[in-house]
C-alpha cells in the first residue's frame, strides 16, 4: 500500500518559513519523481516545485522561485519544501505527489503523478 504523509504545515506571519514533509512509503521512493503542488480557498490546484529522481533537476512555479527550495533525502524515502518569506497568497493545502517516469516538460501537470498525500494546510496571516 503506498502512503504519502505530508507535515509540517501551520499557521505563520507573512515573512516567516515553514518546512514540510512528505513521507513516502510502499514505493521505490529513489526512482520517483517527486512534487508539490498546493490549492488555495476557491482555487485549482497548482503547481509548486518538482524534484528529479536523484536529484539531478528541480523546477519551481514562477510564484515561489527563489523563495521555495525541494530538496529528497532518498534514505528517508522524504522529500522536503523549506518554505522563505512567505506571504498571504501562499496560504493553501500543500500536497505531495509521486511520479514515474515524468518527462521534464510534464512535471507541472498534476495527472502525471502516480499518487498523492492527503495535504497539510498552511496559512499565512498577513
Amino acid at each position: 500500500q503506498v502512503q504519502l504523509v505530508e507535515s509540517g504545515g501551520g499557521l505563520v506571519q507573512a515573512g516567516g518559513s515553514l518546512r514540510l514533509s512528505c513521507a513516502a512509503s510502499g514505493i521505490t521512493f529513489s526512482s520517483y519523481t517527486m512534487g508539490w503542488f498546493r490549492q488555495g480557498p476557491g482555487k485549482e490546484r497548482e503547481f509548486v516545485g518538482a524534484i528529479t529522481w536523484g536529484g539531478e533537476s528541480t523546477l519551481y512555479a514562477d510564484s515561489v522561485k527563489g523563495r521555495f527550495t525541494i530538496s529528497r533525502d532518498d534514505a528517508k524515502s522524504t522529500v522536503y519544501l523549506q518554505m522563505n518569506s512567505l506571504k498571504p497568497e501562499d496560504t493553501a493545502v500543500y500536497y505531495c505527489a509521486a511520479g514515474l517516469l515524468v518527462v521534464q516538460r510534464a512535471l507541472v501537470r498534476p495527472n502525471s503523478y502516480n499518487y498523492w498525500g492527503q495535504g497539510t494546510q498552511v496559512t499565512v496571516n498577513s
